[in-house]
């Protein structure tokens, strides 16, 4: 089965990668069954993206939880012990996974995901392959730092990006030849947004909808 299809969307940026055997968890949450993650990563505090009730689903006490500083203090209350702190512009490995940490933001709707809360992105090598999961942002200057070769990019207008077109012109930026539109359908965007997303990156990336 090829990678694109052992990746898994649950709404909002709650994403699974099944790869090799290990399982990687991106935001927990709408989890409907229990599963058994080797890592999780958290992009920020917000209830819809560290849901705890739902990461008790994935992760036990000792799963590597990699996560910015304002996640911690829940995560410790709840019995975490196996905690990677994070902030833009980080790096490591965890479980043989290289993982950047990048910046998640604001520009224009900067009461929701300010830039200075030190939220994060994520771009995750897999396979050989760098999987860009965008976290709750806009389109931010320091996408065209970013280079990967699957992008998950949320269509927003509410809370995170602020038209369709913006998260098409995020995919260009990150150079992604495969995009999943994410963050839609919930509490912000339609299924609309991602046909049109898709079609507006006909013929320059394949956009993958989940």
């Amino acid at each position: 089965m090829k990678l694109i299809d052992r990746i898994y969307w649950f709404g909002q940026a709650s994403v699974k990668i099944e790869t090799n055997g290990s399982i990687i968890y991106f935001d927990p949450y709408k989890i409907k069954s229990k599963d058994k993650a080797d890592v999780v990563f958290i992009t920020h505090s917000h209830f819809d993206h560290l849901s705890m009730d739902d990461l008790k689903k994935v992760a036990d006490s000792q799963t590597p939880v990699v996560a910015p500083s304002d996640c911690l203090g829940k995560l410790k209350d709840a019995g975490y012990t196996n905690i990677t702190e994070v902030a833009p512009g980080g790096t490591g490995s965890v479980l043989n996974f290289y993982y950047e940490a990048v910046p998640a933001y604001n520009v224009v709707k900067t009461k929701f995901h300010p830039k200075s809360n030190n939220w994060v992105g994520y771009v995750v090598e897999v396979e050989g392959r760098k999987i860009y999961l965008a976290g709750d942002t806009e389109r931010i200057p320091e996408m065209k730092t970013i280079a990967c070769d699957i992008a998950l990019l949320p269509l927003g207008q509410t809370f995170t990006m602020n038209r369709v077109e913006d998260a098409v012109e995020a995919a260009k930026d990150v150079k992604a030849t495969i995009v999943i539109p994410i963050h839609y359908g919930l509490y912000e965007g339609t299924k609309a947004d991602a046909i049109r997303f898709k079609d507006l990156l006909k013929g320059k990336a394949e956009v993958v909808l989940k």
